[in-house]
């Protein structure tokens, strides 16, 4: 991948994040972090609504893929949520949930919600 390829793609992803945050928050959601980043991992958005906290993970694709993250990363972001929570105790009794947003080019943003438990 080319210097050039790879600087088209981090502007397309942070566009994504960008449009995911804008639909969230129309949804009613509060964003509490955008592109957490811990010793464990990172979560693209924190959000808040009612008594849920959730991690998101944003992915930019023409097409949806189910496959595009592994089990693994949503360890990874389920551990990042749980340091998360523990520097703010005050989510400490909230419900958690793993979401993500798909964000294709010229389409609204597709939030799934719960689509992973660990």
């Amino acid at each position: 991948m080319t210097r050039a390829t790879r600087q088209k793609a981090e502007i397309w992803g942070r566009r994504a994040e960008f449009f995911a945050k804008c639909a969230l928050i129309l949804k009613g959601y509060r964003v509490l972090e955008h592109r957490c980043r811990l010793a464990s991992g990172e979560i693209d958005l924190i959000v808040r609504r009612g008594g849920v906290v959730a991690a998101v993970e944003v992915k930019a694709r023409a097409v949806h893929d189910d496959e595009a993250i592994s089990h693994r990363q949503w360890e990874r972001i389920a551990r990042t949520l749980e340091l998360y929570l523990a520097r703010h105790p005050r989510l400490a009794d909230l419900e958690r949930r793993f979401d993500r947003v798909d964000v294709a080019p010229g389409r609204w943003p597709r939030h799934g919600r719960d689509v992973w438990r660990p």
